[in-house]
C-alpha cells in the first residue's frame, strides 16, 4: 500500500483499487464483491479478487446469507480461495451477522435524567476517585455509546474537546450528555464543572451537536444542570 499510494489510481493493480476506493470515498460506496476482494486481498494471473468475488457471489444468486453458511471447504472449491481466505471470509460474515443481532438490541432512550443516573451510578456512583464521562446519543435521544473522559480529578485542562467532538462525529451522534461522579457527596457543581460545561457546550454548538446535560453522580443522588436551569 504505501509503495502504491505514489502512483494515481490507474496504475493500481486490480486487487489494490477497493481498498483505494474505500479510503477516498469511504466504505459505503464499495460493492459486495470489493468488500469480499479487500478481505481476501489478491486474486490469481488471469483473475483479480474483484472478479473472483463477484464470481462466489454468483455462485449463491448474491445473497450475502447465504454466503454466510457455506463452509471452509465449499469455498475453497473455487480456484483461489484457499483455506486462510475462505477463513477471512467466514469470520467477517460471522461478524456481521453478531453485528445485526446487536443491533437488534432496543437502545435505552433518555427522557430525563434520572434514566442518565440510573445508567451511571452503576459505573461510577461508588467509586473512590472521580471519573468523567461522555454519553453520546442519536437524534431520538437513545444512547449510541458512552466513554470515559479522564479519570483522577476534574479541571478544564483534562478536557480534549477535540476528541469528545471527533468521536461524535464518527459516531453520528447529535447529542451529548456530560456525566462525573462526586466520591464526597457533595452534589454543588465546582467552578471547575461550570466551565467544562461551558467549554463543550460552546463546541457543541458550533457544530450543532447539543450538549443537552451535565449530571453530577454520587452514591445514591444526582445533581442535573439542566433541571437546575444552569444551563
Amino acid at each position: 500500500m504505501a509503495e502504491n499510494s505514489f502512483f494515481p489510481i490507474t496504475n493500481w493493480s486490480e486487487d489494490d483499487k477497493p481498498r483505494e476506493k474505500l479510503m477516498l470515498k469511504g466504505k459505503s460506496v464499495l460493492s459486495d464483491a470489493e468488500l469480499i476482494a479487500i478481505l481476501i486481498g489478491s486474486g490469481s494471473r488471469n483473475e483479480s479478487a474483484v472478479d473472483l468475488s463477484k464470481r462466489i457471489l454468483a455462485s449463491v444468486d448474491n445473497n450475502l446469507n447465504a454466503l454466510g453458511k457455506l463452509s471452509i471447504s465449499q469455498l475453497m472449491n473455487f480456484k483461489g480461495i484457499g483455506e486462510a481466505k475462505a477463513i477471512s471470509i467466514i469470520a467477517a460474515l460471522e461478524l456481521g451477522r453478531r453485528r445485526r443481532a446487536e443491533d437488534a438490541v432496543d437502545l435505552k432512550k433518555v427522557t430525563s435524567s434520572k434514566i442518565i443516573f440510573e445508567i451511571m451510578q452503576p459505573i461510577i456512583g461508588e467509586l473512590p476517585h472521580e471519573e468523567f464521562w461522555i454519553i453520546y446519543l442519536n437524534n431520538s435521544n437513545k444512547v449510541i455509546s458512552k466513554s470515559q473522559l479522564s479519570k483522577g480529578g476534574i479541571t478544564g485542562t483534562l478536557v480534549d474537546v477535540r476528541i469528545v467532538f471527533k468521536t461524535a462525529l464518527e459516531m453520528g451522534a447529535t447529542g451529548l450528555i456530560l456525566c462525573h461522579n462526586h466520591p464526597s457527596g457533595t452534589l454543588i457543581p465546582s467552578d471547575a464543572d461550570k466551565q467544562i460545561t461551558r467549554k463543550l457546550k460552546l463546541a457543541g454548538d458550533s457544530l450543532e451537536i447539543k450538549v443537552l446535560d451535565h449530571l453530577i453522580v454520587t452514591e445514591k443522588n444526582y445533581f442535573s444542570f439542566a433541571d437546575e436551569g444552569i444551563f
